[in-house]
């Protein structure tokens, strides 16, 4: 899937290791609605005690009425006995009213709000426009400590796809962190190395998230023997020295970066068709994968602060007091993601589908 292979470094675990870390939280995750709602949503509950829900719906959650519908909706899909807690986010549009974030953040149902830039992703079409509409908002989400999430793409078709990124941090992004420097900021599922020099650089108050995925792939897997649709996601894979980038700063200590699955699951159909939808589906093997990458870095010793640490300590949360335990298999008992989950009538394809996975998510030992 890669430019070229990733060799484990000389120090990773051996077969048999566990490892035991707080439970986790999925900083950016969709859940949808519906049949799919409740298909997927025991997914992220059984590995996450938390996750900040997106809020492109269809229409999209607008209000503090509409989180509070969709956050109940969402515990009726989680099974009875699980103590998931979502996190509800308020989509922003141009004429956002800075009542109503203020109102929802006070009274506990928005945790953030998100920033599409309108037609930049899936259900973005109600997204914002122009940044400078939002001032008044991101002036009273500052005043009240409300992060701000950010998909950050331009929407220009003159940019290539795979620049869309690097030009969001140089037209809006740099200037936003500028212009508000009160105001915390998520810069959500990043891809590339000019974004992880940003967030480097930048204060205490902007930080991103890191998928799987992109920690995985590169570009070329969209393209392996064929176009491969399951591979395709926004923003797009990059580069090879992108996805390097990726795994020297989610890998690095630095509490800056944090896990964030974009878990986006779309029915196999609407994949594989003349205009593929965008996303990738990796709730049911999330902690697996990025388990399989510390290790292949030789960093499982900070696993637990990117999965677990440096996103609660961000948005000012407490850690999870309960505990989950992982183990590396053996070869031979190594666990093999399904080709295909069903939902509701659907198919899904899970990320890493049909491939046998190192390590094994053996659920919560306690607190």
């Amino acid at each position: 899937m890669n430019d070229r292979a990733t060799s484990p470094k000389p120090d990773a675990a051996a077969p048999g290791t566990r490892i035991e870390l707080r439970r986790p939280d999925d900083w950016h995750v969709h859940l949808r609605d519906g049949e799919m709602l409740k298909a997927v949503a025991g997914y992220t509950a059984r590995q996450f005690a938390r996750a900040i829900v997106m809020p492109n719906l269809v229409p999209p959650v607008t209000t503090v009425a509409a989180a509070r519908a969709y956050r109940e909706r969402i515990m009726a899909a989680v099974p009875a006995d699980n103590s998931f807690t979502p996190l509800m986010t308020c989509y922003l549009t141009d004429d956002i009213a800075p009542a109503e974030l203020e109102r929802g953040h006070a009274e506990g149902v928005f945790t953030a709000a998100k920033l599409y830039p309108a037609h930049a992703t899936t259900n973005s079409v109600a997204g914002v426009t122009d940044i400078r509409k939002l001032a008044r908002a991101f002036e009273a989400m500052q005043r009240i400590g409300m992060p701000l999430l950010v998909h950050g793409e331009v929407t220009d078709h003159a940019v290539d796809v795979f620049d869309r990124e690097a030009a969001f941090i140089e037209r809006v992004l740099s200037r936003l962190v500028g212009d508000f420097s009160g105001l915390k900021i998520v810069f959500e599922h990043v891809t590339t190395a000019e974004a992880v020099d940003f967030i480097a650089a930048a204060g205490p108050n902007v930080a991103a998230t890191i998928t799987p995925h992109h920690l995985e792939i590169n570009r070329n897997a969209m393209f392996a023997g064929g176009i491969r649709p399951h591979m395709y996601c926004l923003p797009v894979a990059k580069r090879e020295r992108h996805r390097l980038a990726l795994r020297r700063a989610a890998t690095s200590g630095d509490g800056k970066f944090f896990l964030g699955t974009d878990s986006a699951p779309h029915a196999a159909r609407a994949k594989e068709t003349a205009c593929g939808c965008a996303g990738i589906f990796n709730a049911p093997f999330a902690l697996e994968s990025y388990a399989k990458v510390f290790d292949e870095e030789g960093a499982l010793d900070r696993l637990e602060a990117f999965a677990a640490l440096n996103g609660p300590r961000f948005y000012g949360l407490p850690v999870n007091a309960q505990r989950v335990r992982l183990v590396k298999a053996v070869a031979a008992e190594a666990p093999r993601v399904p080709d295909t989950l069903s939902a509701g009538g659907e198919r899904l394809v899970p990320f890493h589908a049909g491939a046998a996975l190192g390590w094994r998510y053996e659920g919560i030992v306690g607190a």
